[in-house]
């Protein structure tokens, strides 16, 4: 197997190369998450415009999309039109050798620009090929694009996030894009052992249908235990009670009463120890039949103080509770920084930026970020020299239109 020079060399993916075609936030989920662990992600774009969240405008700093900025630090650029017949010379050789390669196009697409697994694992049998897709590539909706919104609701995340008797709601975040580029992630780790143990690399595939599904562990169980399928209960747990959002006298505060030794101490702290015998509230299952009772009467004492004051009682209590922060506040928090989740990085064209950092920490090969997001082409010339093509080789596909580069053509940054 080749080994890569990888630029950060100390990861614990450091000689791992990535070519990911992939684009807005699923397939970029998956390589920045390799990128973070030292592995050398070639991020290949459309010559006209890249991919296309550099066109997601709001927010913009210094002209530079946020959103992009976001989900492809650590990544090297090069910009290709892999709709001729050079480009996709280019591309051959860059997966000649390369461990990984992510796509999410429609089925067929990549077979009919000559770039399907087949063909690929023919040039490089070690090639693991990760594809993330609407609906996956077997079945009746194999064929069909997906986006997020649309796999929420078909895969039932709609019907059970809201308020009951409300309209069906997406989740606030893209949890189906975010949650398929980190099961890409994984399979791709997976396949990659395999290969460092065979030296055979394999198709990789998940898809934003799947990312829901899996999201539905408890209300899965419930319908296959009951057969009937859970709505949506606003904050409130599916399964136990209290555990959920309540108002008081200044902002909400989340309270967890997943067991009985937590609900003791919340009836106390709430001064109706009496609730613990009560035969409507002693057991888990007669909270859940009488949350209509419970929430009220619970709510009407809290409403009587403040969220910092309860949230005082909670705690040395050992109640697990905790505020709801708006996105600054969470994003500002010291527990936050303290876990190095905000990522603090110098921009050629947007200048200091911030982005949410590595989730997973390592003791030995920690997560890395040795450069922000790419500007498109960035790193076109430094690749084809990698590749063995001269400079007179270079000069003449920028000239051609089959390359970018940032430095010498106008691209959109």
């Amino acid at each position: 197997m080749t080994e890569h020079t990888s630029p950060n060399k100390t990861g614990a993916l450091s000689g791992m190369r990535v070519i990911e075609l992939s684009q807005i936030m699923a397939g970029p989920t998956c390589g920045m998450m390799l990128a973070d662990l030292g592995a050398d992600v070639i991020k290949v774009e459309k010559l006209e415009g890249g991919d296309d969240a550099r066109q997601y405008r709001d927010p913009l700093i210094n002209g530079v999309s946020a959103p992009f900025l976001m989900l492809n630090r650590n990544k090297r650029a090069i910009a290709l039109n892999l709709k001729s017949d050079k480009g996709r010379e280019v591309l051959m050789r860059l997966l000649k050798d390369a461990d990984v390669i992510t796509e999410n196009y429609r089925k067929g697409t990549m077979e009919k620009l000559g770039l399907g697994y087949e063909t690929l694992r023919q040039t490089n049998p070690g090639l693991i090929y990760c594809a993330v897709s609407g609906y996956g590539k077997t079945g009746p909706f194999a064929d069909k694009g997906g986006f997020d919104l649309i796999a929420q609701g078909f895969s039932g995340l709609m019907a059970i996030t809201g308020e009951p008797g409300g309209p069906p709601l997406r989740t606030g975040n893209s949890v189906a894009d975010i949650n398929a580029g980190l099961l890409a992630a994984f399979g791709v780790l997976a396949a990659y052992q395999h290969k460092q143990k065979t030296g055979e690399g394999q198709m990789v595939e998940t898809s934003l249908l799947e990312a829901s599904l899996q999201q539905l562990y408890w209300h899965a169980a419930i319908y296959f235990g009951t057969g009937e399928s859970p709505g949506p209960t606003g904050s409130a747990h599916v399964l136990t009670s209290p555990y959920q959002a309540f108002a008081t006298a200044t902002e909400w505060i989340i309270i967890g009463g997943a067991n009985e030794k937590n609900w003791t101490r919340i009836a106390q702290v709430l001064g109706h120890p009496e609730w613990c015998d009560d035969p409507r509230y002693a057991k888990n299952a007669q909270r859940m039949a009488n949350r209509d009772t419970l929430i009220p009467a619970m709510t009407e004492i809290l409403s009587k103080r403040s969220a910092a004051d309860w949230l005082v009682d909670f705690d040395n209590a050992g109640v697990p509770a905790g505020p709801v922060h708006s996105v600054g506040e969470a994003l500002s928090h010291p527990q936050t920084l303290a876990r190095e989740m905000v990522v603090e990085q110098d921009h050629p064209q947007a200048g200091p930026t911030r982005t949410i950092g590595m989730p997973v920490k390592f003791s030995a090969t920690p997560a890395q970020y040795h450069r922000a997001a790419p500007r498109l082409g960035e790193d076109s010339v430094q690749i084809l020299n990698e590749l063995g093509y001269s400079q007179a080789d270079i000069d003449t596909m920028i000239d051609d239109g089959i390359v970018g580069d940032v430095e010498r053509q106008t691209v959109d940054h």
